[in-house]
């Protein structure tokens, strides 16, 4: 039904006038009375990229130059809910420290910013170019508040991304027929010599073409009866990827609110070809880049030097996003990781693995053991910092459950893998805050082992948020957790008493 693809812009517009009838404070007592206990210091992730205060939602304009990554971001500077969005920027050299920089785009008399991509112009296509510095430009969408009209228009930069100007001839793409038409991922195709644009409109993803970045010409559409369709398809991304062995795919990644796989919101991706014009796959099934529910809007940097596809995702969730219980400041990014393709059982998966750049962030290892039966670790000072790295391998030749379960005397969050039904189990429902009561809390992810038996995860814990990689990235789970009070404890135990952990290690985290 139709009625059911309402535009988000339309819910967005009625949480902010819900929200601008109550102050801060009564949005977290009317939510999350008896949970700010803690307080933000304990909350802010210390190496995943917040706010200094304020609002924050999806990653636009990711590109990589001159030695710096450069994240811009959905941004509501005077307020920590949804509000007339600003492009917001961060700069990294280690993808762990990001130094805040000024506001780079403000709203005008063409709209609001919304998301969008940049692009390093090094041939300057575009004649933006006015220094020894290859121009930077910025393609984002315009929102016109008044009658949600949403145009595509280009600003530069020839500072290497520290002032932008925008061009006076915007915008650049109207689509007056479609409502949500909106977040152009733009890069170059070699093949082609021309620039690609990948925009979300409604439930399906358009492509463009453009020699210059300022004329763009329509190309192709692609979604219908394709993937999931329980929401508005937003935030589009389109790259090659390679296996191990180098061989090359096209992929197309595609958010969707609502619809995700565990509820709200999620992403997406499509596994296919790509000629500069049509992308195509054979992909029957819907496929998740992440089994979490706070991974959302991720896009890969442009111009990444190690031709890595590197991907940055919002970590949260518009079911519960704007009344989490932070005070000065609301969102945090995802840890970066790289992605690649795989085969599994004759299917064409991608993989998501954390980057070298983690070692910055490791530090000192707490505990390390092999061959064990089971493993506790009571009232520990670093689990208790909620900030820490865990890597377990489980032997589940001999038994057919295993659960990890981190929390402290009165609340816990458990992982639990079962062989039997191939699903894997994240249940955060007796963590502290309670989250909407997001299809409860329970988060659900399949995956049936591969021959050798052997399950390994990988759990990067930073105060408030737990990724978790299967087996080298081949599923995924986001979550966000925050305990009344602090998580000391961990173990790990089976449904036998068995030799099943094959080794365990657990790092402490630096900041």
């Amino acid at each position: 039904m139709k009625l059911l693809k309402v535009s988000r812009i339309l819910l967005f517009t009625f949480l902010t006038l819900l929200f601008s009838n109550c102050n801060e404070d009564e949005i977290l007592s009317n939510s999350t009375a008896e949970l700010v206990t803690i307080g933000d210091k304990d909350y802010r992730p210390d190496f995943h990229f917040t706010p200094q205060s304020n609002w924050m939602n999806d990653p636009n304009g990711m590109v990589y130059y001159a030695g710096e990554y450069h994240l811009f971001y959905q941004h509501n500077p005077d307020a920590s809910v949804w509000g007339p969005m600003h492009w917001g920027h961060a700069i990294s050299t280690d993808l762990v420290n990001w130094q805040e920089m000024p506001i780079a785009l403000y709203p005008d008399d063409l709209g609001n910013i919304f998301s969008g991509s940049i692009v390093v112009d090094s041939n300057n296509t575009s004649g933006f170019k006015t220094g020894s510095e290859s121009p930077l430009v910025a393609i984002f969408t315009h929102q016109n508040p008044a009658n949600n009209n949403q145009t595509q228009s280009l600003a530069f930069s020839n500072d290497k991304g520290r002032s932008w100007t925008k061009y006076e001839n915007n915008p650049v793409l109207v689509n007056n027929s479609i409502v949500d038409f909106r977040d152009p991922k733009v890069s170059w195709h070699e093949e082609t010599q021309k620039w690609i644009m990948v925009i979300a409109a409604g439930d399906e993803i358009m492509f463009y073409s453009s020699p210059n970045l300022k004329n763009w010409e329509y190309k192709h559409s692609f979604g219908k009866n394709v993937g999931a369709h329980g929401g508005v398809w937003e935030c589009p991304d389109l790259f090659k990827i390679q296996d191990e062995n180098g061989q090359e795919k096209w992929a197309l990644l595609v958010s969707i609110n609502p619809g995700g796989p565990n509820g709200g919101s999620g992403t997406q991706y499509f596994l296919g070809d790509f000629d500069g014009e049509i992308f195509t796959t054979t992909q029957e099934s819907t496929l998740w880049l992440d089994y979490g529910t706070d991974n959302y809007a991720g896009v890969t940097w442009s111009n990444e030097p190690n031709n890595r596809n590197l991907f940055l995702g919002w970590m949260s969730n518009w079911v519960y996003a704007q009344n989490v219980p932070t005070k000065g400041y609301r969102s945090a990014m995802t840890f970066p990781r790289t992605l690649n393709w795989k085969n599994i059982n004759d299917e064409n998966i991608i993989v998501s693995e954390l980057p070298t750049e983690l070692v910055y962030a490791v530090g000192r290892k707490v505990i390390e053991k092999t061959d064990a039966s089971g493993f506790t670790l009571i009232d520990d000072e670093t689990l208790g910092e909620g900030k820490f790295y865990l890597e377990t391998t489980l032997d589940f030749s001999a038994i057919n459950e295993a659960k990890i379960e981190w929390g402290n005397k009165s609340s816990s969050v458990v992982i639990n893998y079962n062989k039997v039904t191939g699903e894997l189990l994240l249940d955060r429902s007796e963590s502290g805050y309670k989250f909407n009561n997001l299809n409860g809390n329970i988060l659900k992810c399949p995956y049936v082992l591969p021959d050798s038996n052997q399950l390994k995860i990988s759990m990067l814990v930073d105060k408030s948020s737990m990724e978790i990689f299967l087996n080298d990235g081949e599923r995924v789970l986001t979550a966000l957790v925050f305990p009344l009070a602090p998580f000391k404890n961990l173990e790990i135990s089976a449904s036998k008493e068995i030799q099943f952990i094959k080794k365990i290690k657990i790092n402490q985290l630096k900041k």
